[in-house]
């Protein structure tokens, strides 16, 4: 999912969790480093940021590589390339992978404290091939070494081997140590993992499946909300399947949501709007100041479903909140959405006291650093939150903006083939988490306005991930599971792997488009998808995160809540029909719009009566209701088929 170490991914802090950190955090689609922030070991992170004053200028590389060099220290950095393996091996060097995000603190701090320090760089001016990458420009790389940034550093070989892999900042003195051991011993630290034997069943075996309820449930903070007991943050899988259980009688489960999404209101940011990535200490009170497109997105999203599901007016406040930082900070004169906001208002420095500032004060001192880059996989979050804002109140403005960034998008990042490249030029790719975000976007589109171009461009996509992405085992399409993170040919030395939270989105994404559409390909795709994360050695990686497989499975499972519209696109009760099942308080659903004067709808698998006039339905478990004929009696209708 999603966060950590200033910057260590979630997932790593899945890892931490028994040690150092009694928390857990993963990175959905492989994007966010959920920045924790992590100081030096045996220091807090208070007295740690508090001591900090850095002003040496340092700089970032640019997103698609290419040369950069540190002012303090001389130190010249490489874009990542396959073919500086060679030259390692002409000049017999070690190659240093410095994997971090624009947005990072301690990616900040370790620029000029570490890579400032004249003795650490003249060991790696000597010793080392150089090589800095922002993690949100190569999702192949950030996918791999999730579990080890943000900043991540990783040292190999000229054959390509890891030596070693390190999370989050290492100050200079320990730098020097790692670099004399290497130096004293250059071979890898762990042997290569043994290739896993994927389940042959796409669903969880009733072991597993209980399992993982056990953790989810057992993983809830009791006390402040949310998963985990450490850091504070919205998961949204997690928050999103609690509220599947309690639209299907589950009381508790509605408590574990609310609680949750209540908490979250705290790392709003009352000034601008937006939310703050993370809150330390176990409470809600210590937020790390980030603004990462995943969070803002998957934060508007679940919270304009909240808003329709539990009538909170400060659900909808704060989805609202989400959207106008949105569109004054992180949207391009064009219409498509930025990356991400820094943490620091000077690199390095932490930045409370700015964040206490009101709006006035805070444009004085000046503006966090905004990545500019437009990602077609970030804007495909974006417009997925946008299009349920729209759903959640029916107002123009959200749609707008969504449709906007879409037909951007579609200008300038499409493939051939209905996928999407991930920046304006991409060096490796094309990458899994671009086609798969805009596909699922492109599908709540289709939902919130019944537009069928909107469903052929999520089958587009979805056919560009079928044809680029298989998981193969050994060459042997019998035994594929799951789909990889970029293309296999994107690179021969960080080869791409599964990722476990692109495979739950492609399963959910591939299995919903198999219900609106009816073809069995995508149904397929879903299953191979399943495969993957039913093996019990990916279902238990996760110690508490683990509700996104739990949703996966039951998606697949089940048919979803099913509304149909029947009557012409023109006609303002079926208008007003629509409207109402677009706020319908339902987390799995299939929202169609039956105009007979367009043809029949892709999965034509009820046949609806003739009645002279506008009517909605809801069909499921081979029955169907009586039809509605105005907006009240659809509201009863979807209460009492809904539990609520």
């Amino acid at each position: 999912m999603k966060i950590l170490r200033s910057w260590l991914s979630l997932s790593a802090m899945v890892a931490l969790s028994a040690t150092a950190v009694s928390a857990e955090v993963h990175v959905h689609a492989g994007a966010l480093a959920l920045p924790v922030s992590t100081a030096p070991v045996g220091e807090s992170s208070t007295a740690s940021e508090t001591r900090r004053n850095l002003t040496a200028p340092t700089q970032v590389a640019e997103a698609n590589g290419g040369e950069v060099s540190h002012n303090k220290a001389g130190l010249t950095w490489e874009k990542w390339d396959d073919k500086l393996f060679d030259r390692a091996k002409s000049e017999n060097k070690l190659i240093l992978l410095d994997l971090e995000a624009v947005w990072c603190h301690w990616c900040h701090v370790m620029d000029a404290e570490t890579y400032g320090n004249p003795e650490v760089a003249e060991i790696l001016k000597t010793k080392y091939i150089l090589v800095k990458v922002d993690q949100d420009s190569r999702p192949d790389l950030s996918h791999k070494y999730e579990d080890w940034g943000w900043p991540a550093t990783i040292i190999f070989n000229a054959d390509g081997k890891e030596i070693v892999k390190r999370q989050g900042y290492i100050n200079p003195e320990k730098m020097l140590k790692l670099l004399a051991a290497i130096e004293k011993d250059p071979t890898p630290e762990k042997p290569s993992k043994p290739e896993t034997a994927y389940n042959v069943e796409s669903s969880l075996s009733k072991e597993i499946r209980e399992e993982l309820q056990k953790k989810h449930v057992d993983g809830y903070d009791t006390k402040y909300g949310a998963w985990g007991t450490h850091h504070k943050f919205l998961d949204w899988d997690s928050v999103e399947y609690a509220m599947q259980s309690g639209v299907a009688g589950d009381a508790s489960a509605v408590k574990r949501a609310t609680a949750t999404l209540d908490g979250q209101l705290n790392l709003l940011d009352p000034v601008w709007g937006g939310v703050y990535q993370y809150s330390t200490d176990g409470d809600w009170k210590h937020p790390h100041f980030e603004k990462i497109m995943q969070m803002q997105g998957e934060n508007l999203r679940i919270y304009s479903m909240g808003s329709m599901l539990y009538k909170k007016p400060s659900y909808l406040k704060a989805a609202k909140s989400i959207a106008g930082y949105l569109q004054t900070f992180l949207t391009s004169p064009e219409g498509a959405f930025y990356t991400s906001q820094d943490a620091d208002l000077v690199p390095g420095q932490h930045s409370q006291d700015y964040f206490n500032l009101n709006d006035a004060k805070r444009r004085k001192r000046g503006i966090p650093r905004v990545d500019k880059h437009i990602y077609a996989r970030e804007n495909g979050w974006a417009i997925n939150g946008f299009a349920y804002l729209y759903m959640a109140t029916g107002e123009q403005r959200y749609l707008d903006a969504a449709t906007k960034a879409a037909d951007w998008i579609l200008k300038n990042r499409s493939l051939d083939g209905g996928g999407f490249r991930h920046d304006e030029k991409d060096i490796a790719g094309p990458f899994l988490g671009d086609s798969l975000a805009m596909g699922r976007a492109f599908l709540s589109l289709y939902e919130a306005t019944a537009d069928k171009k909107w469903l052929e461009r999520a089958q587009g996509c979805a056919e560009f991930i079928g044809k680029h992405f298989d998981n193969y085992v050994g060459g042997d399409k019998s035994k594929t599971a799951g789909y990889l993170t970029a293309d296999p040919a994107s690179s021969k030395i960080a080869k791409p792997v599964p990722l476990l939270d692109e495979n739950i989105m492609l399963a959910r994404f591939s299995n919903l488009l198999f219900q609106y559409t009816g073809k069995k390909d995508y149904q397929d795709m879903s299953k191979q998808a399943m495969r993957y994360l039913s093996t019990p050695e990916i279902a238990r990686t996760r110690r508490i995160l683990v509700a996104g497989i739990l949703l996966a499975d039951s998606q697949i499972g089940s048919a979803p809540f099913h509304i149909t519209i029947v009557g012409g696109k023109t006609d303002p009760v079926a208008k007003s029909l629509f409207t109402t099942a677009l706020k319908s308080p339902s987390v799995y659903r299939r929202l169609e719009w039956f105009d007979k004067n367009e043809g029949n709808l892709p999965n034509m698998d009820v046949e609806y009566p003739e009645l002279g006039k506008a009517a909605a339905f809801s069909c499921g478990n081979g029955t169907c209701s009586l039809p509605a004929f105005d907006a009240a009696a659809l509201t009863t209708l979807i209460e009492k088929r809904t539990k609520l």
